[in-house]
C-alpha cells in the first residue's frame, strides 16, 4: 500500500510525503501523542471558541504553527508529521492546505 501527505501553504508551495508499506506507520495510538506533543511544544491555539481541538484541528494547527520551512526542508520532522497525520486519521491521502484551512 502507498501513502500520500502533501502540505500546501499556498498554490504554487506544496510539499508532499510518500511512503510504501504499512510498517512505516505509528499505531494511532503514538500518532495521537505525537500530535498532542507538537500541539503543545509549538503553543498552538485552539481555533474552535469552546476549546474543543479535534484531531484535524490538531493536524491544521501544527503544520501552521511548525511552518513552511520544515516542510520545504523535508527533514524527519516534516516525516514525522507525514505519519502522525495518516495514521490519526486513518486514511491513505491526505492533504493539508494551511492557506485554506483545510484537512481533506
Amino acid at each position: 500500500m502507498s501513502y500520500t501527505v502533501t502540505v500546501a501553504f499556498a498554490r504554487d508551495r506544496e510539499y508532499e510525503f510518500k511512503f510504501q508499506g504499512d510498517a512505516s506507520l505509528p499505531p494511532r495510538k503514538e500518532a495521537q501523542h505525537w500530535l498532542d506533543k507538537e500541539w503543545s511544544d509549538l503553543d498552538c491555539m485552539p481555533s474552535n471558541p469552546l476549546g474543543k481541538v479535534l484531531t484535524l484541528d490538531k493536524i491544521l494547527s501544527v503544520a501552521r504553527y511548525a511552518g513552511e520551512k520544515r516542510f520545504a526542508e523535508g527533514g524527519q520532522w516534516a516525516q514525522d508529521f507525514a505519519l502522525a497525520a495518516l495514521s490519526a486519521l486513518e486514511r491513505d491521502t491526505v492533504r493539508v492546505d494551511v492557506a485554506e484551512h483545510l484537512v481533506g
